[in-house]
């Protein structure tokens, strides 16, 4: 009886353990969420660098931001910024760029600009990072910060999927971030495009997310 109580009681430990070590995990984990490119030179139809469905997105974008905020998660805003003499902008974007009005550059019409939708609640304390091409992490002080943070789960959201959601998501899993991806909250040229790219960032490990399913991550 002696020995059955003490297996008993190892059992027990163990278990307890085991049930603390995923309750430790899960409490350890630290989330951030990227809201990519969401811009009025990205959005409004007068720009020749619009992605017609990203508008729509716009409510679902201002939602996972208002729940971030609520549950304490970092923001971050990596955005594109363009000089007036393009000098900074891709080679491959220039013409298109120059032709169609310099959009998110100082000399661009206001409803092309830089500028967030009115929807979005911009904190202070939110982080505003300038990205030079598509990923949030190219040239930029991204990855310095999460890890600073100790953030290792990074969310991801905005425009457009097959560019800079998909090569942040791509340099992110390469940093060993864990990765989600909105679905609601990010926007391709057709939904063709948006489900194929969706579906490759799954199958390489991103875990794809609606606003709803974040808030029941998020608890």
């Amino acid at each position: 009886d002696g020995l059955k109580n003490t297996a008993d009681y190892v059992m027990i430990c163990h278990t307890i353990i085991e049930s603390a070590g995923r309750r430790g995990r899960k409490a350890m984990k630290k989330y951030a969420l990227v809201m990519i490119d969401m811009q009025r030179g990205f959005i409004d139809p007068s720009s020749p660098l619009c992605i017609p469905a990203a508008a729509a997105t716009v409510p679902a974008c201002a939602e996972v931001i208002r729940l971030c905020h609520e549950k304490n998660v970092p923001v971050f805003y990596t955005t594109r910024h363009y000089r007036a003499d393009g000098s900074d902008v891709e080679k491959c974007r220039r013409d298109v760029w120059l032709a169609g009005g310099k959009p998110l550059s100082e000399e661009c019409d206001k409803c092309m600009s830089d500028a967030y939708p009115e929807e979005f609640e911009v904190r202070e304390s939110d982080y505003r990072i300038v990205k030079p091409r598509f990923s949030g992490f190219f040239g930029t002080p991204l990855d310095l910060i999460l890890r600073r943070l100790g953030v290792d789960t990074v969310i991801l959201a905005g425009t457009t999927t097959p560019n800079c959601i998909r090569t942040s998501c791509y340099d992110a899993l390469s940093l060993d971030y864990d990765v989600i991806v909105l679905s609601d909250c990010t926007s391709s040229v057709t939904e063709e495009v948006q489900r194929a790219n969706l579906g490759d960032m799954e199958r390489i490990g991103a875990q794809i997310e609606t606003v709803e399913g974040l808030r029941a991550l998020l608890g």
